[in-house]
């Protein structure tokens, strides 16, 4: 039963001489001659765009009302990112442990070793085509990084998650002959399983050489030195001079600037406005548009800081200060809360019980955190000096381990582990996905309803990214309004079609002559070819904003190839799949 057995060499050849006398014809020509012809995987081409063309609508109709509410000003950068982390730390888990932990198993494991094959030769296609474009266009390191990025890193998530459910559930012909009752919900449920897999290991490379090497800041090149000097990134300004001359926080200096009673200040919170660059912990890297957000709700600034000279007088020696900062807690907080240092007592009578056993617990623990600590030294002291330096040494590595753990594992990646574990274990798979169990109607249940959010929301955060990215930008690159146009067009060259023209061949011989099973699963091949030719990931445009690398750039080419050529892309890349599945039979 199991859908990723290997097929021996002997029965590959097999299964290559059974059939009729039509498939022998058909199987000697090329998979991309006719598309018109009448196929067993594919209805006639008219059909097939019509189905295609529906499946595409869909994920556009999901988009579209994210898109609007965000134009209208109602979903601004702060509620996209927030949906959108959301979306990352619970329900797209949930349904890579759904998905993951009900399709896998230790035998089928083995078979997807192919997937880091494919993914390793598909970026390395990218990568040397999108340099060569780049020699072409005559670009110089910088945008020729930034052309590598667009080619190199597809989108593996939002947009090839719903195409994948959509396509499953309109053409029959991707049902897999190796498992018997196969049905729409399986196909879906293991083209999802593949563009997981595809998806982590796009996120390693992403957020690695793509953040720190590809879409590095300006500054980071010796050609912008002098450049970035002259634009003041190199020595303070008036405002940083005048900051560490009175030692008050240039935040607050530009905060006051802002400030809804400053005569600058606008508060139109009806026009939409895009929300500036996505903060990252750790950098000081701030949006234009930051101060202004913050003039209409009136929060804190998360690295404004009161004077710490007690007194609480800013630059003109007044006390309005600590007075804005009480006002912006206060609208921050809705719920009632205490403004000093005082523990409320502890109520008597039943109504104290909690309190008191929590009191109890806590002062409990610290003692017993304490003893053990204690303990723990004595014992580490009167050890002999090389025992002690090998526990120093391996304390060191567990820490450099877990710092390594917590900064790479994220949500997804840690529901993907634990699917995996659940999958290998018979006893536990049957106990998380049989009908008839507890745990299958209780959290198996609550999980799945949760993975269902995950799809539809990935789609309204993608509209709503895109009504950000595609406005205009104000502080537009003197370099990026001269060369804006051609890396438009090398990065949609170097990501929808030369990696598609390349791969395909590429993928097409795998799928016939590599002996394993994976390769005949239709939804499979759909989704190698979705990847190669798919629109630059949306993460990109993060980067971009965060390191102000052609953000302008970014915001067009995201038009570009989800609205405008998406629909002939993907109906493109779906008949050549069709096309080899029929061909490799």
């Amino acid at each position: 039963m199991g859908f990723l057995d290997i097929r021996s060499p002997t029965s590959l050849r097999s299964a290559l001489s059974l059939g009729d006398e039509s498939w022998d014809q058909t199987s000697v020509k090329s998979p991309f001659v006719v598309f018109t012809a009448p196929h067993e995987s594919h209805p006639p081409l008219q059909h097939l765009v019509l189905l295609v063309c529906g499946a595409v609508l869909e994920v556009v109709c999901v988009s579209l009302p994210g898109y609007v509410i965000a134009r209208l000003g109602h979903f601004d950068a702060d509620k996209q990112k927030f949906l959108a982390n959301l979306n990352v730390m619970l329900f797209t888990p949930c349904l890579i442990f759904t998905k993951l932990a009900s399709q896998l198993n230790a035998d089928k494991l083995v078979e997807l070793g192919v997937i880091p094959i494919i993914f390793v030769i598909t970026t390395f296609v990218s990568y040397t085509v999108s340099r060569v474009v780049a020699k072409v266009f005559g670009f110089n390191r910088r945008a020729s990084n930034f052309v590598t990025a667009m080619g190199v890193f597809g989108n593996s998530n939002s947009l090839p998650i719903s195409l994948v459910i959509s396509l499953s559930q309109t053409l029959k012909g991707l049902h897999w002959d190796k498992i018997p009752g196969d049905n729409d919900d399986e196909v879906a449920a293991r083209g999802i399983l593949y563009l997981m897999i595809f998806q982590q290991l796009g996120q390693l490379v992403r957020w690695s050489w793509g953040y720190h090497v590809l879409l590095a800041p300006k500054d980071k090149y010796e050609e912008y030195a002098n450049e970035v000097v002259e634009e003041g990134r190199g020595h303070p300004d008036e405002h940083e001079t005048q900051g560490l001359l009175v030692g008050v926080d240039v935040n607050d200096l530009e905060e006051e600037h802002h400030r809804p009673g400053s005569p600058t200040h606008t508060d139109d919170s009806r026009v939409y406005e895009p929300a500036g660059r996505t903060p990252v912990g750790g950098t000081s890297r701030a949006s234009p548009n930051d101060s202004e957000d913050e003039g209409h709700a009136g929060p804190l600034k998360n690295n404004a800081t009161p004077p710490k000279n007690g007194l609480g007088h800013g630059v003109d020696g007044s006390l309005h200060q600590f007075e804005d900062h009480e006002e912006a807690l206060n609208r921050i907080l809705s719920f009632p809360r205490i403004r000093n240092d005082v523990e409320p007592e502890t109520p008597s009578g039943i109504k104290g019980i909690p309190a008191r056993i929590g009191q109890t617990t806590k002062k409990y623990q610290a003692k017993t955190v304490n003893y053990v600590a204690s303990n723990a030294r004595k014992t580490y002291d009167a050890l002999p000096t090389p025992i002690q330096t090998a526990l120093s040494g391996a304390h060191r590595v567990w820490l450099r381990v877990y710092g390594f753990l917590c900064e790479f594992m994220n949500p997804p990646l840690w529901a993907m582990l634990i699917a995996v574990f659940v999958a290998s274990v018979p006893d536990l798979q049957e106990l998380f996905f049989q009908d008839d169990t507890f745990v299958k109607t209780s959290i198996t249940s609550a999980i799945s309803s949760s993975a269902g959010v995950a799809v539809p929301l990935i789609l309204v955060v993608l509209g709503a990214n895109l009504a950000r990215n595609t406005q205009k930008h104000e502080d537009t690159d003197p370099e990026e309004k001269e060369i804006g146009k051609k890396l438009l067009i090398a990065s949609l060259i170097s990501r929808m079609l030369l990696p598609t023209l390349i791969m395909a061949p590429i993928l097409a011989i795998f799928a016939k002559y590599v002996p394993v099973s994976i390769l005949d699963d239709p939804i499979f091949v759909i989704v190698c070819f979705l990847l190669t030719g798919a629109p630059s990931a949306l993460q990109l445009a993060q980067i971009c904003q965060i390191n102000s690398v052609y953000e302008g750039v970014m915001g067009k080419l995201l038009f570009q190839s989800y609205v405008i050529w998406i629909l002939p892309s993907t109906l493109f890349l779906v008949m050549c799949a069709l096309e080899v599945v029929e061909w490799a039979k």
